[in-house]
């Protein structure tokens, strides 16, 4: 008889979805950059299997949670816990047995990922940290304040371990308006897009916006683009398996 033993089963691999709005006017674009950003998540969870779908690509999140199938964790990649989330997405969940992670703008380590990207900015072009302005640029809502409240809690956060100036939430569609905001600020200023994609909201609203009024600073990459997100991600999907597996 060989004294060498079977390797035990390797247990099924936990099913994460990563859900992100799109963009209408032109999915393809918008789910393909998602899918670099779920195989870079991927890269974090060997013990997770890691894919994604926006809303905005016809039948992407319905075909997407067909491959998945129970138990998948869905992380919605937004920046507030609003319509979109709470409404929207829920809506097409239904009817599928999934657990819905808070959104990526709520994560109490997203301030510190933004905080590398500010002080790598800042030190690029010789700013003075405490005397420079950060003009966080965020999307907003005309119907709730949950887009609004998201913003101005995470600049909240923002501000107590980043020794700026000043944290300006600014928005698209509410007041303060991103053009009265950017001709306000004290001493030199840079963007930060408070936005989970790059599509047309910083494309044109943010950064057109901006150059149209001749702003000088910086307009750094749209939040969920900041090299540290695929480790937050990974960690919130790793943070909660635990949490499923000691209940």
């Amino acid at each position: 008889m060989s004294g060498t033993r079977s390797p035990s089963p390797k247990a099924p691999a936990t099913e994460a979805l990563i859900v992100a709005h799109g963009q209408p006017s032109d999915p393809e674009p918008a789910e393909a950059r998602l899918a670099e950003l779920a195989a870079r998540v991927q890269s974090h969870l060997p013990d997770h299997r890691v894919t994604s779908a926006t809303m905005a690509a016809p039948d992407a999140l319905e075909n997407a949670l067909a491959r998945a199938g129970d138990d998948t964790l869905i992380y919605p990649l937004f920046m507030a816990d609003g319509w979109f989330v709470r409404t929207a997405l829920r809506k097409r969940l239904d009817g599928h047995n999934v657990q819905v992670l808070p959104p990526m703008g709520l994560d109490p380590a997203l301030p510190a990922v933004a905080a590398i990207a500010i002080r790598e900015a800042a030190a690029l072009r010789g700013y003075d940290l405490h005397d420079t302005s950060v003009l966080l640029a965020a999307h907003g809502s005309a119907r709730g304040q949950k887009a609004a409240e998201s913003a101005r809690i995470f600049a909240n956060h923002l501000a107590q371990i980043l020794p700026v100036a000043r944290i300006a939430p600014t928005f698209v569609e509410q007041a303060p308006y991103i053009a009265e905001t950017a001709q306000s600020l004290p001493g030199p200023a840079l963007c930060l897009p408070f936005f989970a994609q790059e599509g047309e909201h910083v494309r044109d609203d943010v950064n057109g916006t901006l150059r149209g009024l001749g702003f000088a600073g910086p307009l750094l990459p749209a939040l969920g683009l900041c090299p540290g997100i695929p480790q937050l991600i990974a960690n919130a999907l790793r943070q909660e398996t635990r949490e499923r597996a000691a209940a």
